[in-house]
């Protein structure tokens, strides 16, 4: 509760969505805390700050951060991120149409990793003082940019040196430890099939109006 910042309204009903109880935001952190609850390593979000105004998505990116802080990992997917919240993340995964790798790194302070990146590639056009960097990298790497410049970023990513470093850590993190076993399951299914049938059964059978559709 004290993490993700709900202590004080640790007495209140969640309520319905727009009708009563907590805020977009608040739920927005609810969530988090509840799968916090589980003790994770690491947390995938959806555009946690998406549907909220300026403040209410700081307030969600601290908690991201507090919870970064326990040394957990949180990936994000995030949509034209203020200049803020960009800069609340540590490393950037950043694809072109299509889901081809274009940078994968650190963004450093004040972005000055990535800038330096794009930056380095012949033709883009440096970032103004004071402009985001998010939507800097965005404009700069768009497909018509491709075209006026005449390169194309995935390769230029893949024959550089950071895409060699992280090709480098993956093969050294992708070594088991010494002394270690592989992973073994008896089964492929924790339950034997009969076990799940009677569940399924019993469970849509407790619905109301259950017709022979549902039932097959």
């Amino acid at each position: 509760m004290e993490l993700v910042e709900l202590n004080p309204l640790r007495h209140m009903l969640v309520g319905i969505p727009g009708v009563s109880g907590l805020s977009t935001e608040q739920r927005k952190r609810l969530t988090i805390a509840v799968e916090l609850v589980a003790n994770p390593s690491i947390i995938f979000m959806d555009e946690p700050t998406s549907g909220l105004d300026a403040r209410a998505a700081a307030i969600v990116m601290r908690t991201v951060r507090n919870t970064v802080d326990t040394g957990r990992t949180v990936v994000c997917t995030i949509h034209q991120p203020s200049i803020d919240i960009f800069e609340a993340f540590d490393e950037l995964f950043l694809m072109k149409r299509g889901g081809q790798e274009i940078y994968v790194g650190p963004l450093g302070h004040h972005s000055k990793h990535l800038i330096k990146y794009f930056e380095g590639i012949q033709g883009v056009s440096k970032i103004k003082d004071g402009y985001n960097p998010a939507t800097w990298m965005l404009e700069v790497t768009t497909s018509a940019q491709e075209l006026s410049l005449g390169v194309d970023f995935t390769e230029i990513y893949k024959n550089s040196d950071l895409y060699r470093r992280n090709k480098a850590l993956i093969v050294d993190l992708s070594k088991p430890d010494p002394g270690a076993k592989e992973l073994y399951f008896p089964t492929q299914y924790s339950q034997p099939f009969l076990t799940q049938c009677a569940a399924c059964l019993w469970k849509h059978t407790g619905h109301t109006g259950a017709t022979r559709h549902i039932l097959l």
